[in-house]
C-alpha cells in the first residue's frame, strides 16, 4: 500500500503568491494612471501585493 501523498504543491502555492502579488501591482498601476503618476502606483502595489499574497498562500494552504 503506498501512503497517501501531500496536496501541497509548491507550483500552486507559487502560482498563488505571483497571482495576487501581481493583481495588487495591476491595481496599484490603475490607481495612480487615475491620479496622474503610474510609478507611485505600481510602487504602492508592490508593497501592499507582497503581504497580501503571502496572507492569499498560507490561507490556501493552511490545513496541509
Amino acid at each position: 500500500m503506498q501512503p497517501q501523498g501531500s496536496s501541497f504543491s509548491l507550483a500552486g502555492a507559487g502560482s498563488v503568491l505571483i497571482g495576487f502579488t501581481a493583481a495588487c501591482i495591476a491595481v496599484g498601476a490603475l490607481i495612480g494612471w487615475a491620479m496622474g503618476n503610474v510609478g507611485y502606483g505600481f510602487a504602492f502595489g508592490a508593497v501592499a501585493g507582497i503581504p497580501v499574497g503571502v496572507a492569499a498562500t498560507v490561507i490556501r494552504y493552511r490545513n496541509i
